[in-house]
């Protein structure tokens, strides 16, 4: 390059840079080529929407559709009132802005939905070549050729919910416990936490709840998920940002004092109000086996706020039933059970475990607006072993805790299944090991 055209060139870029024309130099220079090394193409072969739907959290103007992709792809959502779709509008996977690009999940938030319809949706993905930011084209498209159905939660929806837990990826025991569901067809479901081990990949988090080892693959397909997450729930690396296969809800549908808070929920579902909180990692922060690498107390305290708004809303008020969900108990009768807030390492001889049984620090927190609230359940998971705790003085809400993974005695799993009848919210705890009824429960209206 010559002196002087050298000079003519860097002068003209010092000044788009000092008149705010850095920007636009610095496109024209990125259209010579990418820098770096571009993503490989992907190829035309091979399936591109390798697992069926999952709806998850569900809401009564939104739902998320979720699945399984095999090459780079942007996903999409058609959906409808009508059976046909002749009324479908399309939904984008990603936020505002841009799309999502993934060669391993596809994430559509649909908002705008009317409480307690009836919709019908398909999903498709076009395949995506991406070469560099002005290298990209779509490849080629495939649709599921399934429609799929699913209703919006309202307080004109039916009541009818079904809690599982503790799955810990023992695909036996979820196998009978998704075919149990399913014969139950509730309005919706609560996955009461750890469904994970400790997971260090994606590839696992989509095998957990997307792509599945079990006989019910569409197990999620037309019936919503809601999740509490559990203690494993957040080990290892990919369970850091599980959101990447479990979304968050919209922006717009969370304060941007909760932002962080995309877990909670607070949903009507006919004449019951579900309450979602996530007890968090089971032990303390300062414990040295996390090296301080976890944050659970304050993220505990910011669900007051959101809890005594939640409570407050119209539509949860009046709810003759209130029924809320978190993985670790808030109460134990045991005295030589660890309330998870032994500072600093869990440690106490008193304590038959290092860990966390249950959660006085969350009880402490949470229970005085359970009470005011007249909250007549909590349904807890954690210790897989099926329990009931009547109330008793100072706690007018019964605790129900969920089984465990294992087909053993006192450990055997549980579907917890709530339905309104007959005036009273009527709930059953079936034994997935030997296929009973385990015990049932009946609760009145709360008074207001």
């Amino acid at each position: 390059m010559k002196r002087r055209t050298f000079i003519k060139d860097t002068a003209l870029l010092v000044a788009a840079a000092s008149t705010g024309g850095a920007l636009r130099a610095a496109e024209k220079l990125d259209k010579q080529g990418p820098v770096g090394e571009p993503v490989e193409p992907q190829g035309p072969e091979g399936k591109l929407i390798v697992s069926p739907p999952m709806l998850q959290n569900y809401a009564e103007t939104s739902i998320g559709v979720a699945f399984a992709v095999g090459a780079l792809a942007n996903g999409y959502v058609l959906i409808g009132e009508k059976p046909d779709l002749s009324d479908a509008r399309k939904v984008k996977c990603g936020g505002y802005r841009l799309t999502e690009i993934s060669d391993k999940v596809s994430q559509i938030r649909i908002t705008g939905l009317k409480p307690s319809t009836k919709y019908y949706y398909r999903i498709g993905a076009d395949r995506i070549h991406y070469g560099g930011g002005y290298d990209m084209k779509i490849l080629g498209n495939e649709e599921d050729p399934n429609i799929y159905g699913f209703t919006t939660a309202g307080k004109d929806a039916k009541a009818h919910f079904c809690v599982i837990n503790d799955t810990h990826v023992k695909w036996g025991s979820i196998d009978r416990i998704v075919g149990k569901v399913m014969s139950l067809s509730p309005s919706c479901v609560i996955w009461n936490g750890d469904a994970s081990n400790t997971q260090e990949t994606i590839e696992s988090q989509v095998k957990i709840f997307l792509d599945h080892e079990t006989s019910h693959k569409e197990y999620a397909s037309s019936t919503p998920y809601l999740f509490c997450p559990g203690n494993h729930d957040s080990r290892g690396m990919a369970n850091r940002h599980l959101e990447r296969v479990w979304m968050f809800r919209q922006p717009e549908e969370r304060t941007p004092r909760d932002w962080d808070l995309g877990r909670n929920f607070a949903v009507r579902m006919g004449d019951v109000a579900l309450i979602g909180l996530d007890t968090a990692e089971d032990k303390m922060d300062t414990n040295p086996l996390f090296a301080g690498l976890f944050n659970s107390d304050a993220y505990r305290r910011a669900q007051v706020a959101w809890l005594r708004d939640a409570l407050k809303r119209k539509e949860i008020a009046k709810a003759p039933y209130l029924v809320a969900f978190c993985h670790i108990p808030l109460f134990d009768p045991n005295p030589d059970a660890n309330p998870g807030d032994i500072a600093p390492a869990d440690k106490d001889p008193r304590y038959r475990t290092d860990y966390a049984a249950w959660q006085r620090t969350c009880a402490q927190l949470w229970g005085p607006l359970l009470e005011k609230a007249r909250c007549q359940l909590v349904i807890t998971a954690h210790q897989h072993t099926y329990r009931y705790d009547a109330p008793e003085a100072g706690r007018s809400w019964a605790q129900i805790v969920g089984g465990g993974p294992d087909m053993k005695e006192n450990h055997y799993p549980t579907v917890i299944e709530g339905r309104t009848e007959g005036g009273r919210l009527q709930v059953v705890v079936h034994n997935i090991m030997t296929g009973q009824v385990q015990e049932t429960f009946s609760f009145s209206p709360r008074k207001r």
